[in-house]
C-alpha cells in the first residue's frame, strides 16, 4: 500500500464494491448449492478479505512503526481510518436519500406522526 491515505481507502471501498458486485449480480449466474462447498467458499472469501483489509489498513502504518515513525504511523493509521470512515457515511447518506427519493422510505414529519393515547 502507499502513505497517502486517501488512496488506501479508496482500495479498501474498492474491494468492498467488487465483493458486494460479485455476491449480488453472480447469484444471478450460480444456482443454489446445497453442499459443504458454499460455507467453505463464504468462509475462504472471509479470511481473504481480512487479509486484504488488513493490508489496506496496517501494512504501511506497520513499515512506519518498524522504522520508528510512531507518529506517521499513528497519523497515517488514523487517516486511513478517518477516510474510509467518511467514504462509508457517504455511502449511507446516499442510499438514505436514493431510498427517499424512490418512495420506499416514509418521509415523516413530526406532524404527520400520530399521536400516541397516555394512559
Amino acid at each position: 500500500m502507499t502513505t497517502n491515505p486517501y488512496l488506501n481507502a479508496l482500495t479498501a471501498v474498492a474491494y468492498v464494491a467488487l465483493v458486494a458486485s460479485l455476491m449480488f449480480f453472480g447469484s444471478s449466474y450460480i444456482d443454489p448449492v446445497d453442499n459443504v462447498l458454499m460455507p467453505i467458499a463464504m468462509l475462504s472469501l472471509l479470511v481473504l478479505s481480512v487479509v486484504v483489509m488488513a493490508t489496506c489498513f496496517f501494512y504501511q502504518p506497520i513499515q512506519l512503526f518498524l522504522a520508528g515513525d510512531k507518529a506517521g504511523a499513528t497519523t497515517l493509521f488514523t487517516k486511513t481510518i478517518a477516510a474510509f470512515a467518511l467514504i462509508t457515511f457517504v455511502i449511507f447518506a446516499t442510499l438514505l436519500l436514493l431510498s427517499q427519493m424512490s418512495g420506499r422510505l416514509p418521509s415523516q414529519t413530526i406532524e404527520s406522526v400520530p399521536a400516541q393515547a397516555t394512559l
